[in-house]
């Protein structure tokens, strides 16, 4: 049996050619950018000052990344931000879903007041002065909880959760175990997480790049070096071109000064960039259906 085929028109081609097109120049704008930080990370300096670099790398080198790893601020920083990444998308994603599933419930009583205060606080905030005096107050200033707490639920992630759950989760479901005298909690852990695989993935990512990427909040609440996460250091290397090169062992040879700093924010892009990029693809399978889902209207 033959297979029909539709001929396309010369405007369907067009059309067609003029999208390959524009996603091409879309992707190039993208990736190049991409493409020469990586290349400057691995060039030499005298290359990278030169202007010598833009797509490949020139005389390739590690002495960027070893850099990276020989300057103090900077390992404590990587350090500093993983906790505050796993500890803060910990407690964010728990957070969530202890507040997401009652809302779910349709017999949960007067969740639509405790809705409406949840949504009021994504358009009305007190500022950023009788935040910081709260901080103050709760004596979470230059601690690690200052990093972790006061953001400890994402109204919007938690609004896509109880959605999820009320289009998941059917009610059928929570009859059935409690006729068989399931609990609340059993329930939650031995039925409901089970079954929310792709949204809990979702906002763990969208928690995770947060805190990674997070700098205000440590520039606001914390003072001491030994607590800076790792944006804040790339922050003060990148924006203000601070790089204490005393801080460096044995590198003050091995390049000029101002070529080893511009050597080292390249380097630094990347370390930083890493992680996310690594952890990214575990997690992109869930993305479709998990925020489909969850933008559902419950």
């Amino acid at each position: 049996m033959e297979h029909s085929t539709i001929k396309e028109t010369k405007a369907d081609q067009l059309f067609t050619v003029t999208n390959y097109v524009i996603l091409s120049l879309f992707l190039i704008t993208i990736l190049y950018p991409l493409i020469y930080i990586a290349s400057a990370s691995i060039s030499s300096s005298e290359a990278v000052i030169s202007g010598r670099v833009w797509l490949w790398p020139v005389s390739p080198t590690l002495e960027g990344y070893s850099a990276v790893f020989k300057h103090k601020l900077i390992l404590s920083g990587f350090m500093n931000s993983f906790y505050y990444t796993v500890a803060g998308t910990v407690i964010n994603v728990v957070m969530t879903i202890l507040a997401a599933y009652p809302l779910s419930r349709k017999d949960f009583y007067g969740k639509n007041v405790f809705m409406f205060l949840f949504v009021f606080t994504m358009m009305f905030s007190g500022g950023l002065i009788p935040t910081y005096l709260l901080v103050k107050d709760l004596g979470m200033l230059n601690t690690t909880w200052s990093m972790l707490l006061p953001g400890a639920l994402g109204v919007w992630n938690m609004i896509i959760t109880r959605t999820y759950f009320q289009t998941t989760i059917p009610d059928e479901l929570l009859e059935a175990s409690q006729l068989d005298g399931c609990t609340d909690f059993q329930f939650v852990w031995k039925i409901v997480l089970p079954l929310s695989g792709p949204i809990i993935a979702v906002i763990t990512l969208f928690y995770a790049v947060g805190h990674w990427n997070s700098f205000f909040n440590a520039l606001i609440y914390l003072k001491s070096q030994k607590l800076f996460p790792l944006q804040l250091v790339l922050r003060d290397i990148l924006v203000q071109n601070e790089v204490d090169l005393n801080m460096l062992v044995d590198v003050q040879e091995a390049a000029k000064r101002e070529g080893l700093r511009e050597l080292l924010k390249y380097s630094l892009i990347i370390v930083a960039t890493l992680p996310l990029m690594i952890v990214y693809p575990f997690v992109q399978k869930y993305f479709v259906k998990g925020i489909m889902i969850g933008s559902l209207k419950g």
